[in-house]
């Protein structure tokens, strides 16, 4: 299974090619934090319909208040992608699950406090093979323009819990790539840089 893998594009979608695979999963940060008009959810979602793969899944991130809010009153708002929050799905037999929390951001989308994240985190199945979130995990392709270390350790936790073959997230325009620990291939998946222009091919990953 070929999955293509993009994440924190702010609303600059249309710059890729017409991406093709199996899978294609975006980790969040479809839109730019003040976003209010409804109407880039619909184009996001058109821009969706018109890539060539079988499934596509996301989730959100810090800077999708818009997303946050719309499924806080009506569910997903999505026709060409399934949309993940704590939520597992099973395609030919492979697991994703997806999580959009952040830590550390009180005045962005889907924050939550240490408690918070250390309940959403336990509820990542054991049988999960790709876990899609926003956020990095504490120490892995997370540092900063700055050189400060921006991922979750609560996350980092879990993980030794789980033990996923990929593990898929951006939030670090800083530090994309990928780097395998252990068992499992972690990979940023950022498409902006730190001045946040498209800048990053989108990452492929088989399964």
């Amino acid at each position: 299974m070929k999955i293509t893998i993009i994440s924190d594009t702010h609303n600059l979608h249309h710059q890729f090619k017409t991406l093709e695979g199996d899978v294609l999963i975006h980790c969040g940060d479809m839109f730019n934090l003040y976003d209010d008009d409804p109407s880039a959810l619909s184009n996001i979602d058109d821009w969706f319909g018109k890539q060539n793969f079988d499934l596509i899944l996301c989730t959100g991130g810090n800077h999708d208040h818009l997303l946050e809010n719309h499924v806080k009153a009506r569910g997903n708002p999505f026709k060409n992608a399934v949309y993940l929050q704590d939520e597992r799905y099973e395609y030919h037999g492979v697991v994703f699950y997806g999580s959009p929390w952040v830590p550390d951001l009180s005045r962005h989308a889907f924050y939550q406090n240490e408690a918070g994240l250390i309940a959403k985190w336990s509820r990542i199945p054991t049988d999960t093979d790709v876990l899609i979130t926003h956020t990095p995990p504490f120490k892995i392709l997370d540092q900063s323009s700055r050189g400060m270390v921006l991922g979750c350790e609560f996350l980092s936790r879990e993980l030794a819990r789980v033990v996923p073959k990929l593990h898929c997230f951006g939030h670090v325009h800083a530090s994309p790539g990928m780097v395998k620990q252990g068992q499992t291939t972690y990979i940023n998946a950022s498409s902006v840089n730190s001045r946040v222009e498209l800048a990053r091919e989108p990452i492929v990953f088989e399964i």
